[in-house]
């Protein structure tokens, strides 16, 4: 059985699927109302059970908060196939860094805790 923060991470890795949108480690974390850890290593955590629970989910919209993913890994191959564009990353861990990387984030018009009140008023 997934974790409530892997079903709450999976939901917004939905919502970021059908905008054909990313959104930082934080920005999730904080929306699905966890700490994003060290280095975003709960959300990093957390992936890896969507992953298991949910396999067609694009867990990859995840990015790290400074948008650089390690050279020729997964992450950086699955955002390469669906266009996303890198750039060497000066030196940080070796990495690549995603270009124009805020044009590509979601934008959620409502605070998690305005989104959650809204519903329940519905």
């Amino acid at each position: 059985m997934a974790s409530t923060r892997a079903a709450e991470l999976a939901e917004l890795l939905w919502e970021l699927k059908r905008a054909d949108k990313l959104a930082t480690f934080t920005t999730l974390a904080r929306r699905a109302g966890f700490s994003p850890g060290a280095n975003g290593r709960t959300v990093i955590t957390t992936i890896k059970a969507v992953r298991r629970g949910w396999p067609h989910l694009q867990w990859w919209r995840a990015v790290s908060d400074d948008g650089v993913c390690e050279k020729g890994s997964e992450h950086e191959e699955k955002l390469v196939a669906c266009g996303y564009q890198f750039q060497d990353s000066n030196g940080k861990n070796g990495g690549v860094m995603l270009i124009e990387m805020e044009k590509h984030l979601m934008v959620w018009n409502e605070e998690p805790a305005e989104a959650a009140a809204a519903t329940v008023e519905s």
